[in-house]
């Protein structure tokens, strides 16, 4: 474990809450923490409204701000490592391992791959994120106008993703688009979570069998929209959740008892390449990192121990 810094948190109060105890506020706004946290907190002085300290007797209006200021926590030791996969003036390219996350959250403030990629290369901004237990390619803009440019491609759909996945069972076709739509649903611990849904956003993604190992079989898939666990829900939608996955069922919603959280480990996923016109020079650029984790290699193209990235400029996007 190691102790953080702690952070400050600063929000709005949203309209329609005139006259609500701060406590009951927050309690509602942040289901992560009860109400006897958020008193808790309120009591030792944690919390300020309108840069004035809180009481348990304070009251809330609209356009207030809430400050608080978090002491520092214990954050769980994560590998904190990563291989570099490309490098020029306007961008970084890396391979995140599984168990690292991307960005803060979930607990995690300085532990992450933000924090180590910036000690290198500081200001780097992520164009995108990887959820803590996938594996692969992570995109770092180190300008501006590199931010903008592929930002821009990445929401039209110009950037290729191509994922590494172990699913469960063993369909009865070798490559299959997936168009099921993605949106919230109830989720019994946290309110609500992504997941297949008629009323969600339309998504589309292709999946490949790479090697079919009976119980288990592992895919490629592309995605060709970048909705939330796009690849664990689409997987899951046509009966092949991911092996170990503590949320997503058939079907592509939540598990009907207990499910996980969104942030909980247990499956193999990993994002193998990206590819996509540089955002200055205009280059095709295609960018490869095999899988580490024994699960996701395969005899055909991926020999234990040897990781094989690559990177080509000039070349083939499409992927």
């Amino acid at each position: 474990m190691t102790l953080n810094r702690g952070c400050t948190y600063r929000e709005q109060v949203r309209a329609g809450t005139d006259g609500v105890l701060v406590t009951e506020y927050l309690a509602e706004a942040h289901a992560h923490s009860t109400i006897d946290t958020w008193t808790a907190r309120v009591a030792a002085g944690e919390v300020d409204v309108e840069s004035v300290r809180a009481t348990l007797d304070t009251r809330v209006r609209q356009g207030n701000v809430i400050t608080w200021r978090r002491p520092p926590w214990d954050e769980p030791d994560v590998p904190l490592t990563f291989d570099l996969v490309f490098e020029d003036e306007w961008l970084v390219v890396v391979a995140k391992p599984g168990g690292l996350p991307t960005m803060p959250a979930g607990g995690f403030l300085e532990q992450t791959l933000l924090t180590i990629v910036r000690e290198r290369w500081a200001g780097a901004s992520p164009l995108h994120r990887l959820g803590r237990w996938t594996s692969g390619l992570v995109v770092f803009a180190r300008t501006t106008t590199t931010a903008s440019v592929l930002s821009r491609a990445w929401r039209e759909g110009r950037v290729h993703k191509r994922y590494i996945a172990l699913g469960s069972g063993e369909p009865r076709w070798d490559d299959r688009e997936i168009d099921v739509p993605i949106g919230l649903v109830p989720h019994e611990r946290i309110g609500t979570v992504h997941a297949s849904s008629p009323l969600g956003r339309p998504s589309r993604s292709v999946a490949r069998v790479v090697e079919r190992r009976g119980a288990s079989t592992l895919f490629e898939v592309d995605i060709l929209t970048g909705r939330p666990h796009q690849v664990r829900i689409h997987l899951a939608a046509v009966g092949h959740p991911l092996v170990g996955d503590p949320l997503y069922a058939d079907g592509g919603v939540p598990i009907a008892h207990e499910p996980g959280l969104p942030g909980d480990g247990g499956y193999l996923l990993h994002a193998a390449r990206l590819a996509f016109a540089h955002p200055i020079t205009g280059m095709p650029t295609v960018l490869d990192t095999p899988p580490t984790a024994a699960g996701l290699r395969t005899g055909a193209s991926i020999q234990a121990g040897n990781r094989r990235t690559s990177c080509q400029v000039g070349s083939d996007p499409e992927v």
